[in-house]
């Protein structure tokens, strides 16, 4: 009996029967630019498993900036990286949050077997990895990478190959589409809140968090309101005020009030500099103490925007609290009066994806649906390029968005 060649996007073959070939969404180097155009549908031969990995039929695929950045070439070009390591494949198969069905297993897994429902999250390692051996948390080891950014085979294909730890249970009361699109912002926020103590999120902390209505900020302020704390976002026009309110927050603030954003430069040492500078970050300090009360400055500052935002972030936080950083969205030379943060004894923390443990304590949280996806837009397989597109131009709606690969239309999957 011949082995099944291909399946059509949308529909599964039988299930644990593997065909020869999918249908994916690949990067080649050729292509690098716009997503739009670097996005291109093919069919490429399923990937063989070695024997902790785990191969996932696709329903649906989650959609971040960093396979805007594959497709770019820039900052990494990341087939190259890969060829320098020995990794054959001229092409990216991106996408680093999904949701499906598993259908075969290698040889040494124990934790899922076919047939299972699981979301993926997007941390791998060697486990033979000396530090991973010894215990430590994987996302310090050497060998850790970003999934369907750094790695091949991710999910924008019918077919994904993960490492076993990576799958988690698919939450029932999702759709596929929903259940793709939470994983890689929501792990990150979980992790950015919970891991750094003992500046961990506790009951009645203030946090402020930047680009609420975003798909980091969506999750923190969902994860924040979860820990009995008190979330206050902040973001860049009135429309959005509502939406964050909805998800938890107990005030909202528009940036665009204030003029004083950007890198701090050696001017600030000169008196009325500083003296601009501070009245500036001051008004917005009130701007939060409007909400939370005279006096209550934020534990914890979610950050993500970087470089036009630090100066402030470390200005606003309260002695002895912290700012946890996750990217650098508005640029990486981040500047910080430095008397604020050593006199007050601040902590600026950095923060990258989650660990098993973080990812699993983040997927208790939405099967106990303290937290929502805020899936806001889903896209067809062939969108693909088009949805990445719409990220890269900041054209993207509020929350989360998906990408339907197996499931055959709009919220299947749903119990």
């Amino acid at each position: 009996m011949s082995q099944l060649e291909i399946v059509p996007i949308g529909t599964l073959p039988p299930l644990g029967e593997v065909p020869k070939k999918m249908h994916a969404q690949l990067v080649r180097p050729e292509r690098y630019g716009e997503p739009k155009t670097a996005f291109q549908s093919e069919q490429v031969d399923v990937p063989e498993l070695a024997p902790d990995e785990v191969l996932v039929a696709v329903m649906a695929a989650g959609v971040n900036y960093n396979n805007v950045w594959a497709a770019l070439g820039y900052p990494v070009d990341v087939i190259g990286a890969r060829n320098k390591k020995g990794e054959p494949e001229k092409f990216h198969i991106g996408g680093s949050d999904a949701s499906g069905i598993v259908y075969k297993v290698g040889p040494e897994v124990k934790n899922v077997k076919v047939g299972d429902e699981v979301v993926i999250h997007c941390g791998i390692w060697d486990r033979n990895d000396p530090w991973v051996k010894a215990g430590k948390d994987p996302m310090y080891a050497p060998s850790q990478l970003i999934w369907g950014y750094e790695t091949n085979w991710g999910s924008f294909a019918q077919f994904c190959k993960v490492q076993d730890h990576q799958c988690l249970p698919k939450p029932a009361h999702l759709s596929w589409e929903e259940a793709a699109a939470y994983m890689l912002v929501a792990a990150t926020a979980y992790r950015m809140l919970h891991h750094w103590t003992p500046n961990n999120v506790q009951k009645d902390d203030v946090v402020l968090i930047w680009g609420g209505a975003g798909g980091l900020g969506s999750m923190a302020i969902q994860i924040a309101a979860a820990a009995g704390a008190k979330p206050i976002a902040v973001v860049s026009a009135d429309d959005k005020i509502e939406y964050c309110k909805k998800l938890g927050a107990i005030g909202v603030i528009n940036r665009n009030n204030f003029k004083h954003w950007g890198a701090i430069t050696s001017d600030i040492n000169k008196p009325e500099v500083f003296g601009q500078w501070t009245k500036a970050a001051r008004e917005f300090g009130k701007a939060i103490w409007d909400i939370a009360g005279k006096g209550n400055n934020p534990q914890i500052v979610f950050e993500h925007p970087g470089e036009t935002t630090i100066p402030t972030s470390a200005f606003v936080c309260e002695t002895g609290g912290m700012v946890v950083i996750c990217a650098g969205t508005t640029g990486f030379n981040a500047t910080v009066d430095l008397r604020y943060l050593w006199m007050r004894q601040k902590r600026l923390q950095g923060s990258h994806f989650a660990n098993d443990e973080n990812c699993k304590g983040l997927n208790d949280l939405v099967i106990q649906k303290k937290v929502d996806p805020c899936l806001s837009r889903t896209f067809k397989f062939e969108e693909t390029g088009a949805c990445h597109q719409m990220m890269r131009e900041n054209k993207h709606p509020h929350g989360n968005m998906s990408i339907l690969v197996g499931a055959p239309a709009l919220g299947q999957g749903k119990k």
